[in-house]
């Protein structure tokens, strides 16, 4: 069993399994592609595009870049390097607690030209401490296996996603590009459902070196039988809800949900049109017709719940979830991933903003999981049925406001990455949470029942 620390993480890098030297090179990496992302989603739009404000939902994006580095200089370089503070004084403007999304406009934001030095600066200060950092107990709890550096990474693509986000919320054409994922290799070839057992299964990580606080720690979970959807509910069929008049029928909706839908006059999922008798979608610029074969993408939890209610299903427990993705019956193991245990491939998810869509249902078969269930990781973030609650023994690590303070019901559990999400911040234990009415994130859902 792997050796773990007083807070329940693993105690340094050998007893992960990993040499020091590979966990430094491997967080090298993901600071790199982190911030050539960051680069990509910041330098292709003019500076006052950057400096403006797309949605209310959403930050500036200058705002952004300015916080990454923010964030870096806190963990990197005051709190693993002990190195003084650069800019104590814009500490407040970047605390995501301090001043709501709407607000931040109004704040006396760094402009783009030094946001972005900041940032870099900050930067190469952070590398050099990764250099000269011991990943092992006598590096500090953050050190530990190359954490607080994986921490880091994770923190930027999660913003990078975000800004994607802003990207697609934004009104002009088309700035990004990016080539079409992979077609289904065949698409009549997969069960529209599988069933997976009753029995338990091991759910979270204790090892995983850089899973976060909500992930852990590793448990057994008994689950009972139920039958789940070997790919995301689709356009198409999503588009039958809407025919049927899945949008004006009460029964299908959560009280709250109802209540949604009505004041703001919602009829399909977001950046959806009805034009001349055809769906259509804007897509980062673009207003193209509603691809059929495609994961729904844009609806909220509560638009989720009332077509699993449509079709007499539900959305799946996180468990649920989560043993569909990663127990592996012949062995009884959890795997990291869907496929086993070896890091994503582009021929096994659609991740890392590789491409500006997700792919058609029934894509990725190298990615299945075990038990037969496709595109789990990438694609679209799955919502499942269950409230953002801590696992037993939870014990937030390294501070309360990463996942502490939003556990409860007022948040729903969404599973397996998009797309936008890059693959140092996707893994099968990853857990994200969200507002049951958030639709501009890249969400979509698929269907389960009982057995």
């Amino acid at each position: 069993m792997t050796d773990l620390s007083a807070d329940g993480f693993p105690a340094d890098a050998a007893a992960v399994g990993l040499d020091p030297e590979a966990l430094r090179q491997r967080a090298l990496a993901a600071l790199l592609t982190a911030r050539e992302r960051t680069a990509l989603l910041t330098d292709s739009v003019d500076d006052g595009e950057l400096m403006a404000q797309h949605s209310p939902l959403m930050s500036p994006l200058v705002w952004d870049l300015a916080h990454i580095g923010n964030q870096e200089e806190q963990w990197l370089l005051r709190a693993v390097g002990g190195r003084e503070a650069m800019r104590p004084e814009i500490d407040g403007l970047y605390d995501a607690f301090e001043h709501s999304r709407a607000s931040r406009p109004s704040l006396p934001l760094l402009p783009p030209a030094e946001a972005r030095a900041y940032a870099a600066d900050v930067r190469g200060r952070a590398l050099d401490i990764l250099e000269g950092t011991p990943l092992h107990e006598g590096g500090g709890p953050l050190a530990r296996a190359g954490f607080a550096f994986g921490m880091i990474a994770q923190h930027e693509q999660q913003h990078d996603e975000t800004m994607l986000i802003t990207h697609q919320l934004r009104a002009g054409p088309a700035v990004l590009s990016a080539p079409e994922p992979p077609g289904p290799a065949d698409p009549t070839g997969l069960p529209a459902e599988v069933l997976v057992a009753e029995g338990p299964f091991t759910m979270g990580s204790s090892a995983d070196p850089w899973a976060l606080d909500n992930e852990r720690p590793a448990h057994r979970r008994e689950v009972a039988g139920f039958f789940i959807d070997t790919s995301p509910v689709t356009c198409g069929d999503y588009e039958r809800f809407i025919e049927d008049g899945g949008y004006s029928e009460r029964r299908w909706w959560a009280p709250e949900g109802w209540d949604m839908i009505r004041a703001n006059g919602l009829t399909a999922p977001l950046f959806w049109l009805r034009d001349s008798g055809q769906w259509l979608r804007r897509r980062f610029g673009v207003t193209e017709p509603v691809p059929r074969d495609e994961p729904v993408l844009h609806v909220s939890w509560y638009e989720a719940d009332a077509y699993a209610r449509w079709t007499g299903r539900r959305l799946p427990t996180e468990s649920e979830w989560e043993k569909a993705a990663r127990h592996d019956p012949a062995s009884g193991r959890s795997l990291r991933y869907p496929w086993g245990d070896e890091d994503p491939a582009p021929d096994r998810a659609n991740l890392g903003q590789r491409h500006l869509r997700p792919a058609r249902a029934g894509a990725y078969p190298a990615g299945r999981s075990p038990h037969g269930v496709g595109q789990l990781m990438g694609d679209v973030w799955e919502w499942t049925s269950s409230d953002f609650l801590p696992y037993p023994g939870f014990a937030p690590f390294p501070y309360r406001e990463y996942s502490d303070v939003f556990f409860g019901p007022e948040h729903k559990v969404l599973r397996g990455g998009s797309f936008a999400v890059d693959a140092v911040a996707c893994r099968g234990t990853f857990r994200n949470w969200d507002l049951p009415v958030r639709r501009q994130i890249f969400s979509g859902f698929r269907t389960a029942k009982d057995a």
